[in-house]
């Protein structure tokens, strides 16, 4: 027993430690996958690196695989077959073709999910259904300033523990051609800014299931401050779990 101990001595003095436990247990390999796609044909929002990387965080954080893709061959039955959810990250003007769109369709039909982050909503104007999907089209905004939230939904996990009155600074987007079968998570309280344009029922963030899948959108995430904060960062995950089936 006294020729072990000596032994551990030597070790830790000579190679700086002695192993006297098992190895720690590795973790499972993820079996929910996420597709981050940011191509941009418009504005390019400089937050999206910041996005990515907070995405990319809650996926080693909460087991579930994100990949990222600027390259819209990636929408075909087979490339987006491995995917739970698709997450538009600031995406603008046209972005996918025909053959790309098709393949897009028929992902949501088969029960899969959507997030639209900000600029999702100033994406494919001539494409009816996609703005059917992601809820609104943009239309416009004033300069990046403090505003509150209003969280009239307590109970969906984008916005469960969010405060009822959140105040933040963002972009924030004025909509028009807003799908009635939306519903609104949180409204913007136009009081509290300058610039808005969609009255007393602003809505800012909303969910709905859609033709057989799940569709989150959240009008938050220009700023890359906006991807260090606590409680946007766990209003995203919610809207993630949320698309990906897991609420």
């Amino acid at each position: 027993m006294r020729l072990l101990a000596l032994t551990c001595v030597f070790i830790a003095f000579t190679l700086g430690g002695c192993a006297t436990k098992k190895a720690d247990k590795p973790q499972p390999e993820p079996t929910t996958a996420v597709l981050i796609f940011s191509k941009t044909s418009g504005f390019h929002h400089e937050s999206i690196p910041a996005g990515i990387r907070t995405i990319q965080a809650m996926g080693q954080e909460n087991n579930f695989q994100v990949d990222t893709t600027t390259d819209a061959k990636l929408f075909t039955t087979a490339g987006l077959r491995r995917y739970q959810a698709v997450i538009f990250l600031s995406t603008t003007q046209d972005v996918l073709n025909d053959d790309q769109q098709n393949a897009f369709q028929q992902y949501i039909r088969s029960g899969r999910g959507f997030v639209g982050v900000h600029a999702a909503t100033d994406t494919e104007y001539d494409w009816p259904w996609y703005g059917q999907l992601v809820g609104a089209y943009f239309n416009g905004h004033p300069a990046v300033q403090a505003a509150t939230v209003r969280v009239t939904n307590t109970t969906h996990p984008a916005t469960v523990g969010l405060p009822a009155q959140w105040a933040r600074t963002d972009e924030w987007y004025n909509f028009r051609n807003l799908n009635p079968t939306l519903t609104v998570l949180a409204t913007l309280d136009e009081s509290t800014y300058t610039g808005g344009t969609n009255g007393p029922n602003h809505p800012i963030a909303w969910y709905h299931e859609f033709e057989g899948g799940r569709a989150f959108y959240t009008g938050g995430g220009h700023t890359n401050e906006s991807f260090d904060e606590p409680l946007f960062r766990q209003h995203l995950l919610g809207g993630i779990r949320y698309a990906i089936g897991k609420e």
